[in-house]
């Protein structure tokens, strides 16, 4: 993925979320996404979880 591709998913706004990273148009972060990862849920179980998520 090239970094143009990541900036039009992931935003950065200072009121939202207190400027962490997020997905485009939503109010989870990058970081919550890693963490689930990191935990050992897989992608299908993060879909499963935030359906307004697309892989």
């Amino acid at each position: 993925m090239s970094d143009q591709e990541i900036a039009n998913i992931i935003t950065i706004e200072p009121g939202k979320r207190g400027g962490k990273p997020c997905i485009l148009g939503m109010r989870i972060t990058v970081y919550d996404v890693l963490e689930y990862l990191a935990s050992g849920m897989t992608y299908q179980e993060i879909l499963d979880d935030f359906p307004y998520l697309t892989q």
